[in-house]
């Protein structure tokens, strides 16, 4: 590594711990804001720490509208309805109450309503000249971390493909980062979401844009979801284990914000854009093969990651690739995801198109080792 080398880490200031979610309107008083666009969804909002987090909004003296029309993985047209909602009342903030597609929805209003123009023309890196209105995130799962990063993934309706937009721009002013909330996410959700911050923090340590920095935040979050995404999958209530899931999120969040990711996003991208599969899903299945095809580039950077997945080693054979690959494949599917996209529905006959998509996404960029088209075809076909 080289120490002389200058590197840069950006965050937005963010509250941990119990009841933070209720600070919103305090913030968006210190904001000198008083009319809100509040962005969630239909299963947060019925939730019943949900009406709290309005009324204290209430107790502030704010007004607020709520756009809560946010698909699982958020629509073009989703982020210009949201827009026009905001506009239409006059809006001068806005408040994310949700996970990363609720989160990405409500920085994409933003980017719409600071630069005038559709969401699709900011694709890419450092495509977006004025910032956001002050975007306040309550993050209510535990992985996708958007509430602390410099991207946002919009699904193109028309092209069956997912843009990612990455800038600090967009970089939200605030997360209340509150473990409560979490508990009311099921098995299924809890699992995806749990390796979506996995993956996150692997591939941001093998990243070609790591630093020492981010480094320490990717291993943190590696230890700690290994060590409590179980926990929390055998009791959904054990609010220790949710703590530690959510500090795994947020470090791991952290971390790729800053050093990117790497091909298991890129394909995850396509296919879920293409699909409308689950995030989380696709990366569990992609991430222990791309490991696979990445090991020979990054060697020394997954031979440190190895004694975070000793537990889940079958019939070791002696060669670090085999085992940690076996191992992470173990860990995945232990959580319950244990599908390839065959079972998804995924056409074998469209994995070029697919392989195609993710190598002009700009995670690829980062990659470990340099991918061609047929190389992600290949990692496609063995994850059917």
């Amino acid at each position: 590594m080289n120490y002389s080398e200058i590197r840069k880490f950006v965050a937005p200031e963010f509250l941990f711990g119990k009841d933070s979610r209720l600070l919103a309107g305090r913030y968006f008083q210190n904001y000198q804001i008083r009319q809100l666009l509040v962005v969630t969804d239909p299963v947060v909002s019925s939730m019943p720490w949900y009406n709290a987090i309005l009324m204290e909004l209430n107790e502030a003296g704010l007004e607020y509208s709520v756009f809560m029309d946010v698909s699982p993985n958020p629509l073009d047209a989703e982020v210009m309805q949201g827009t026009e909602i905001y506009r239409s009342n006059n809006c001068q903030g806005i408040l994310a109450i949700g996970g990363g597609s609720v989160i990405d929805c409500a920085k994409g209003i933003g980017i719409v309503c600071s630069n005038s123009s559709h969401i699709l023309n900011f694709e890419g890196v450092d495509q977006i000249d004025t910032p956001t209105p002050p975007i306040i995130c309550i993050p209510t799962t535990a992985g996708a971390s958007a509430d602390v990063s410099q991207f946002a993934i919009i699904r193109d309706t028309q092209k069956l493909k997912k843009v990612a937009i990455i800038s600090k721009m967009i970089v939200p002013d605030l997360a209340l980062i509150d473990p409560i909330v979490t508990q009311t996410m099921d098995p299924y959700l809890t699992a995806c979401t749990g390796i979506d911050a996995l993956t996150h923090a692997i591939e941001a340590f093998v990243s070609t844009g790591h630093s020492i920095i981010t480094d320490n935040r990717a291993m943190n979050a590696i230890d700690l979801i290994v060590e409590y995404l179980p926990k929390v999958l055998k009791d959904l209530t054990d609010i220790d284990a949710r703590f530690h899931m959510m500090m795994g999120s947020l470090e791991a969040g952290l971390a790729f914000s800053n050093a990117s990711l790497g091909a298991v996003h890129a394909m995850a991208h396509s296919l879920g854009g293409y699909y409308n599969l689950a995030h989380g899903e696709c990366n569990s299945i992609l991430l222990h093969h791309t490991i696979n095809y990445n090991f020979n580039a990054v060697e020394e950077r997954y031979k440190k990651i190895m004694p975070y997945f000793s537990d889940y080693i079958t019939n070791p054979t002696g060669n670090l690739r085999t085992d940690l690959v076996n191992s992470v494949h173990n860990f995945t599917a232990k959580q319950g995801i244990k599908s390839g996209f065959g079972d998804k529905g995924v056409s074998s006959d469209l994995l070029p198109h697919l392989a195609k998509n993710a190598l002009n996404d700009p995670c690829i960029v980062t990659n470990p080792r340099d991918a061609v088209q047929r190389d992600l075809e290949v990692i496609l076909e063995e994850s059917m």
